[in-house]
């Protein structure tokens, strides 16, 4: 994939560096959170890679193959936004993708330490910068782990879930 493109409106012949961002998670499920921050991110990128981490030795609550599904319908009509999986260091993905920037959500500061340790190790093993953008305050309590604790009693989600994800994953869950 070629990095290399002219910028929207551009006059010269100097090409910008096409901007993309990697955004890592496990996404189980995609959250309000999670959207605003794509749509917010989508202000310092051309493109962002929202990646699904696969993990052998975690089951997740929704299966992978549907995470991808209802990810890709939200943003079936976005070309900027693409969703894959991955296996590998975040870093190698990156790097295999053409990504330059790796994004984090932060809603606190338990998570800035958390996210900020991972950054520092990922910017010296690969020269990969990560951006945190923090959480809008509505949607700062909210976490994947919440709502898949909320759905495992019962409760009603969709406050916290975008509706064509509601759609996708919720209805199959019967919730």
């Amino acid at each position: 994939m070629n990095n290399e493109q002219q910028a929207p409106g551009a006059t010269g012949t100097t090409p910008h560096k096409k901007r993309k961002i990697l955004f890592p998670g496990s996404f189980d499920p995609f959250t309000i959170g999670h959207q605003s921050l794509v749509s917010r991110g989508l202000a310092f990128a051309d493109e962002i890679l929202i990646a699904i981490g696969i993990n052998e030795q975690k089951k997740g609550y929704f299966p992978v193959e549907e995470r991808i599904a209802a990810i890709r319908a939200l943003y079936e009509n976005d070309p900027r936004v693409e969703v894959c999986t991955y296996d590998t260091l975040t870093v190698d993905l990156a790097r295999q993708t053409g990504a330059n920037i790796i994004l984090r959500g932060i809603r606190s500061v338990i998570d800035f330490e958390y996210e900020k340790n991972i950054a520092d190790v990922n910017r010296s093993i690969s020269g990969i910068e990560t951006i945190f953008l923090l959480a809008e305050p509505e949607h700062a309590h909210i976490s994947s782990s919440v709502v898949r604790e909320l759905l495992h009693f019962g409760k009603d989600v969709k406050m916290f879930i975008p509706p064509i994800i509601q759609d996708r994953l919720l209805n199959k869950k019967d919730i």
